[in-house]
């Protein structure tokens, strides 16, 4: 046999090949037995099984049937069709194609759904034919696999049991029906999602197989309160494919976890790092492995170049909007805007972002004053950022930036509408060289801030408590080499260092880490190292 094609049909892709050859009669006839290339819908190639052992493939609808191709030397090629299924022995097509650059092709319409058939070509010189070629065989399956979608937790037309923001579990059933007297070829695979679908086959991201009974049970996050559709699409053997939506109602829940460092809405705070495509990860800061919660495809980013550019801070959300899980603010070093996303579908980032391209500077008052001349009003000097925790008496984020050796803060709920208020906590520009941290608030609402000295690995935590006007004390940042409560954290060892909150449920932040080769390992505290594995 010799490999002539790769190519698809219906969706499904296959391989032509050369099979059967038988030498020629005579002279008369064309010099060399035909090639045959296998069956097509228009340029779509599809082998043919030329033996005994080798499974039929399946053809999907087409609209004049399928072409039969095969590559002749002489000037064209003579095509014979046999049905298997009723076992007849008269052909019920034949037909004669003329060979253009070697190649002879005939299409065969009016054949069954659900039936087998062989078929072969002989070559054709001055009006005399080669002996066939050995017979090769296909199956057509013209009719739609099917699928049904119920769900215990969000049922159609019924009550829900769960609430918007919550996993529900969905059951995907799928069938793809035989015709009378015939075969079906069976379902090969099933989309689904919450999303419009678009074109995909098999082959597509999120294609599944379903079980030996053509089910597929999924527990899916629904991501909006109200009217929700699941889409569904089942393709089988042939290329067919069907469609479903299931539609169903998703309550929004009275009461809300409201956990500071929370993304997705389960009321456990988040760690977010990229993956090693560039997705986002969201995983539990209680988590005991490293398989994520969730992930953002690396598409998702600001420019779309993956998320590893970006630094990416959460602590907070603005209360004018549902649920109560933290907004995204999402700065690449350098660039002159932030990308806000408020968080209305638990970290899907299913919306659009909003943005702050300029910026006021304030004093401890919130008065407007002045900027130093030194100030870049946009957000291209921003070298570091991190979500501070609220210093007002909501749930609002603020955050703290390192620039030209200085910490500024930025809080308010105008960072929803692209401009914000920013405040300089220190003067002296010693901060350069140290990594930021942030561990959120404890159970008063005191802040703090931790930091990494770059050069020596150590790890200062400074206190920033809430006085009794509500205000916040931020003299222990004036000088960073004070307040060491660790050593040994080095880039070497902790390329990166972060806090997501209270990860062990002692009432107290700690810190987590990722080594070298990719490692998450989370603290307690800043002690008591934990190896969670590699990260994805």
């Amino acid at each position: 046999m010799t490999l002539r094609h790769a190519r698809r049909l219906g969706g499904v892709t296959v391989a032509a090949i050369a099979a059967g050859l038988l030498t020629a009669p005579g002279a008369a006839a064309s010099d060399t037995a035909p090639v045959v290339l296998g069956t097509s819908q228009g340029t779509d190639y599809r082998a043919d099984a030329c033996d005994s052992t080798t499974d039929p493939r399946w053809i999907g609808r087409t609209t004049n049937g399928p072409t039969l191709n095969a590559e002749v030397t002489g000037t064209g090629a003579r095509f014979g069709v046999r049905d298997e299924t009723t076992g007849a022995p008269d052909p019920v097509f034949t037909g004669e194609a003329q060979a253009y650059g070697q190649q002879a092709k005939v299409a065969v319409p009016g054949l069954l759904d659900g039936h087998a058939y062989a078929w072969h070509a002989s070559a054709v010189q001055d009006q005399q034919a080669s002996a066939p070629s050995a017979d090769c065989h296909f199956r057509v399956d013209t009719t739609s696999p099917t699928a049904t979608v119920t769900s215990p937790d969000f049922p159609a037309g019924g009550t829900a049991t769960k609430y918007a923001g919550q996993k529900g579990t969905f059951v995907l059933r799928t069938a793809d029906p035989a015709p009378a007297g015939g075969q079906a070829s069976g379902v090969a695979c099933v989309r689904y999602g919450f999303d419009y679908l678009g074109v995909g086959d098999c082959s597509s991201p999120g294609a599944v197989k379903p079980d030996a009974d053509g089910t597929v049970t999924v527990d899916l996050k629904v991501l909006n309160w109200g009217t929700n559709s699941l889409n569904v699409q089942v393709t089988d053997k042939a290329g067919n494919v069907g469609a479903a939506s299931y539609t169903f109602y998703a309550p929004s829940n009275p009461n809300p976890p409201k956990t500071l460092g929370d993304v997705d809405g389960d009321g456990v705070a988040d760690i977010l790092l990229p993956d090693a495509q560039g997705n986002l990860q969201y995983l539990s800061v209680n988590a005991s492995g490293t398989t994520p919660n969730a992930k953002i495809s690396a598409n998702v980013s600001p420019s779309r170049e993956g998320w590893a550019a970006y630094q990416v801070a959460h602590r907070g959300w603005d209360e004018n909007h549902a649920p109560s899980s933290d907004d995204l603010f999402i700065h690449k070093p350098g660039a002159a805007y932030l990308s806000i996303y408020q968080n209305f579908d638990y970290g899907a980032m299913t919306r659009g972002m909003t943005g702050s391209g300029s910026r006021e500077c304030v004093d401890a008052a919130w008065n407007t004053v002045p900027c130093p001349a030194d100030f870049a009003a946009d957000w291209s000097k921003a070298e570091q950022m991190i979500a501070f925790g609220p210093v007002d008496d909501d749930t609002s984020p603020s955050l703290l930036t390192l620039e030209g050796g200085n910490l500024w803060l930025h809080t308010g709920n105008a960072f929803a509408f692209g401009y914000d208020q920013v405040r300089k906590l220190t003067s002296t520009g010693d901060w350069n060289g140290y990594d930021l941290i942030a561990p959120g608030p404890d159970a008063a609402g005191n802040l703090a801030l931790w930091a990494r000295d770059r050069a020596t690995g150590d790890l200062h935590a400074y206190p920033v408590p809430k006085k009794a006007d509500g205000t916040f004390d931020f003299s222990a940042l004036a000088d960073p080499k004070a307040d060491v409560v660790a050593t040994g954290f080095t880039t070497d060892a902790y390329p990166t260092l972060g806090s997501s909150g209270d990860g062990d449920g002692d009432g107290q932040p700690d810190l987590w880490a990722v080594t070298a080769d990719r490692h998450l390992v989370t603290f307690s505290g800043w002690s008591a190292p934990k190896d969670l594995g590699a990260l994805r």
